[in-house]
């Protein structure tokens, strides 16, 4: 990144360069770098929009006359999915909070459908699986985007959903892929990831080779964060999955114990599921139930006053405890804050 910061270069032709190189090293048609998941989101479904219409990249979001419908199960609606409609698309949300059925996906599409969005939940009781929205969506020629942003690891996910038939798959750099935290990546069949890249921030014309500006122009990724990303992408497919899993279990395993010897009740391991709790869901978590009729909230806000302070999650009144994000013997500060205010 530091060299990048020296050099001058074509963004455009580093845009298709650095897509190509990671597109080879997880095994996917092509690649996108974004300024984060929820630009992949503009992106992919700008895209979807207007995939059979070049003569209207520069009209968002001004596109209610062309399929500008993205479907959307209603166990998946989240407070991420508005991010769809900001280049003009109406979400049609389909099914109950009970799930989701294929005739109720076969009878939502119709002329003014561009895209399904698939939200990665799993495990999610009632909801059509990502298989069968592909095969239902692709019989009508509608493409399906699949929001990943937090579904790694495990990291065979970076391939997963692509190799099930979606057509665009997003997932967020600065995450477990350790990239810049303002990054993100679209990977999928290359006639969409292409269109992504000319939507983006840096595209031209190649026939007068004069700027274009669409709607992805205030989502520029710089240089520096492209040859990240790469670096990130390289190093993640290098690791060692099962020794990091194991580094997490050793430090939800420490703590519990750390806080079990000091007489503190009613704290287990547990592994997440659905969209209760932060993704994803195959790391383990330190559940603790509040002792003393404190609410989970109230603690958190303690924990957050610590020096160093410490931050956790809460849900149904029970505090959590990640340790994707605490470096080796940081296991060991939570678990001394813990027993400091957990402790009868």
């Amino acid at each position: 990144m530091k060299e990048a910061s020296k050099i001058y270069l074509d963004m455009n032709d580093l845009h298709v360069k650095a897509g190509q190189y990671i597109a080879r090293l997880i095994g996917v048609e092509d690649a996108y770098i974004t300024s984060g998941a929820g630009a992949g989101m503009v992106l992919a479904v700008a895209a979807c929009i207007v995939r059979n219409r070049p003569d209207r990249l520069g009209t968002f979001p001004n596109v209610q006359d062309l399929k500008h419908e993205v479907i959307v199960q209603k166990k998946h609606r989240n407070f991420y999915d508005y991010i769809i409609e900001i280049p003009g698309a109406k979400i049609k949300e389909i099914g109950t909070e009970e799930g989701t059925t294929e005739k109720d996906l076969i009878n939502a599409i119709n002329d003014k459908s561009c895209a399904v969005m698939h939200f990665v939940f799993d495990p999610q009781e009632g909801v059509l699986p990502l298989d069968k929205v592909v095969n239902i969506a692709h019989s009508f020629g509608v493409p399906v985007i699949v929001d990943a942003a937090a579904e790694v690891p495990p990291r065979e996910n970076l391939k997963k959903f692509y190799e099930t038939g979606a057509d665009l798959i997003l997932f967020s750099g600065g995450k477990d892929i350790g990239a810049p935290n303002d990054t993100g990546i679209i990977l999928g069949r290359k006639e969409y990831v292409e269109l992504c890249r000319k939507l983006g921030p840096h595209s031209y014309d190649k026939v007068d080779g004069r700027t274009r500006i669409y709607i992805g122009r205030p989502m520029k990724t710089s240089k520096e964060d492209i040859f990240g990303v790469v670096a990130a992408i390289k190093k993640y497919l290098s690791m060692d999955e099962k020794e990091r899993i194991k580094k997490w279990e050793d430090k939800v395993d420490y703590i519990i114990s750390e806080l079990t010897k000091a007489g503190i009740k009613n704290v287990i391991k547990m592994y997440p599921s659905g969209f209760c709790h932060p993704r994803p869901v195959c790391i383990p978590r330190v559940e603790i139930q509040p002792p003393n009729d404190e609410s989970a909230d109230k603690l958190l806000i303690k924990l957050r006053q610590c020096d160093p302070p410490i931050y956790a999650y809460s849900f149904r009144d029970k505090l959590y405890i990640n340790p994707q994000c605490i470096r080796d013997g940081e296991e060991e500060i939570v678990a001394k804050m813990l027993k400091k205010i957990l402790r009868p």
